[in-house]
């Protein structure tokens, strides 16, 4: 989570931003759109959950690494989360 005002801010924007494309996309469906559009819609959608995404992955690695871990075992805790959140966004 972001936490500096700005960042937060910031985050929160892209969201209502997302919630506004998928309100999109819903109105379209109601009302039958082609599916050119749709998927135009859908990519646009795409394009701001992985910038979304990238924006809190980048956050978190900087919270996580930024200080230096007490010890080794926590360093590797650390990078094993790190890369388990990757794992999953990559899939």
């Amino acid at each position: 989570m972001p936490h500096s005002p700005a960042a937060k801010k910031r985050v929160l924007a892209r969201v209502r931003r997302i919630r506004g494309q998928c309100e999109a996309l819903e109105r379209q469906l109601d009302a039958g759109a082609e599916c050119a559009p749709i998927m135009q819609q859908i990519a646009a959608m795409r394009g701001a959950i992985n910038g979304l995404m990238s924006e809190m992955m980048e956050t978190h690695i900087r919270e996580t690494f930024g200080d230096a871990a007490a010890s080794e075992k926590e360093r590797t805790a650390r990078a094993d989360e790190t890369a388990s959140l990757i794992r999953s966004y990559l899939k």
